[in-house]
């Protein structure tokens, strides 16, 4: 599992936001187009991809795509 694919994939859940936008340090919870149903896209991409079952405390708790992205590879495990 690498950064760089997880934040392409977290990255295709944004309709309007430039994927340039989008690193290991972005703050995802204070972009523009985040809302409670992008939250719900992206636990199904990570389910669906990376076979992980995500819970909102999940997505609360993490601040960057970073931290996400290290919960996922710890659930991975």
């Amino acid at each position: 599992m690498e950064i760089k694919e997880f934040i392409e994939n977290f990255a295709a859940q944004f309709d309007d936001t430039d994927a340039s936008v989008f690193t290991p340090e972005t703050v995802f919870h204070e972009l523009d187009e985040y809302s409670s149903l992008i939250a719900l896209s992206i636990i199904a991409m990570v389910d669906e991809e990376y076979d992980v079952t995500l819970k909102g405390d999940d997505m609360r708790a993490a601040v960057t795509i970073q931290d996400l992205f290290n919960t996922v590879k710890a659930k991975a495990e």
